[in-house]
């Protein structure tokens, strides 16, 4: 039977050669292949003595397994050659740094929201937060809108699977903030509540299911309607100008009597009426009352003893305004040529 040695040794150096995968594949078919001396040698076993042919089939098994592992060997080698240079051209220089692209900004609602705050912290309101999953307690009942009660038509719900049905949900307003403001501390209270909400509207020009509200809450002594109206003056003059005046109409709200909305000069005209204003001259903004004796019933506050107002208006809305957006939309579009404006 032929000697395998040297032929194994070509072979080895063969594939050692090999210098991408097809010339491996090339290398493998002519070391191992059915012409190769491996196979030749395997095939003369047969013409053995018996007594010969257990070594010659042992030495021809190791000359095969020994090339069989230099092209395994050979091919981890190129593959992983293949990969590094592939990484490699692919790579991102996150380390680069161009002149092109300006830094980034917060969004406009953000930033109307921050200012809005500072209004409110100015004339002597805090700030404060509450959770977006919320209860049904806080969101409806303690707000005077109990089970079946026709106001809750106002609002389309988004309930969440958690708890018994119907008893978890995306707050509607940030309402609930005002009702855990007053069962953790006693009064005088003086806040404002800004946050995201959630309602199951439809999309269009002027609401989304996702939307941002601010409420303020003011719980004191000897708190009248005119206290209101005059905090409503005030914001209004400090945030859209000292030429934008308001104005309260009558309404009704559950956790409020009596209610009002509230509108502003229209900023398009000056009050002098436009298409946008429906030539009215005014624009409304949000919703507002004295806070009802029932919802302090249900915070445990004396409503002889203290008195209170809230309002509440669309972060989004003052946005809009003041900056003669004409789309809700556009705040989620995330269209940098619009972001890049304010």
């Amino acid at each position: 039977m032929t000697d395998l040695l040297g032929p194994v040794e070509e072979g080895v150096a063969r594939v050692a050669a090999a210098g991408s995968l097809d010339e491996l594949s090339a290398a493998e078919q002519e070391v191992l292949g059915r012409r190769s001396a491996v196979m030749a040698a395997r095939q003369q076993l047969g013409a053995l003595p018996a007594e010969d042919r257990k070594e010659a089939g042992k030495a021809v098994n190791e000359a095969r397994e020994r090339l069989q592992a230099a092209v395994e060997a050979r091919r981890a080698e190129l593959e992983a050659a293949a990969r590094a240079q592939r990484l490699d051209a692919e790579r991102m220089d996150l380390t680069e740094v161009s002149s092109r692209w300006a830094r980034g900004h917060q969004h406009l609602v953000s930033q109307t929201q921050e200012q809005l705050e500072d209004v409110f912290v100015a004339m002597g309101y805090r700030v404060a937060e509450g959770p977006e999953a919320e209860t049904d307690w806080y969101n409806f009942e303690a707000l005077n809108m109990p089970p079946g009660h026709p106001a809750r038509s106002m609002w389309d719900t988004l309930y969440l699977k958690l708890g018994a049905p119907g008893s978890v949900l995306l707050r509607t307003h940030t309402s609930p903030v005002q009702i855990r403001v007053m069962q953790s501390q006693p009064p005088p209270v003086y806040i404002v509540a800004p946050g995201r909400c959630y309602r199951r509207d439809t999309p269009d020009a002027r609401h989304l299911s996702v939307f941002h509200q601010i409420e303020g809450l003011v719980v004191d002594r000897h708190i009248s309607f005119g206290d209101l109206a005059g905090t409503i003056e005030a914001f209004t003059g400090a945030y859209f100008g000292p030429t934008i005046r308001s104005r309260l109409r009558p309404s009704f709200f559950p956790f409020t009597e009596p209610s009002a909305e509230f509108d502003v000069t229209c900023i398009f005209c000056d009050g002098a009426g436009c298409r946008v204003c429906s030539h009215s001259g005014w624009i409304e903004l949000g919703g507002c009352g004295m806070v009802d004796p029932n919802v302090f019933e249900a915070v445990g506050i004396d409503n002889e003893e203290w008195q209170g107002f809230a309002f509440g208006f669309g972060i989004d809305r003052c946005a809009m305004l003041r900056h003669n957006i004409d789309d809700i939309r556009h705040f989620i579009t995330n269209d940098v040529r619009f972001l890049r404006q304010f």
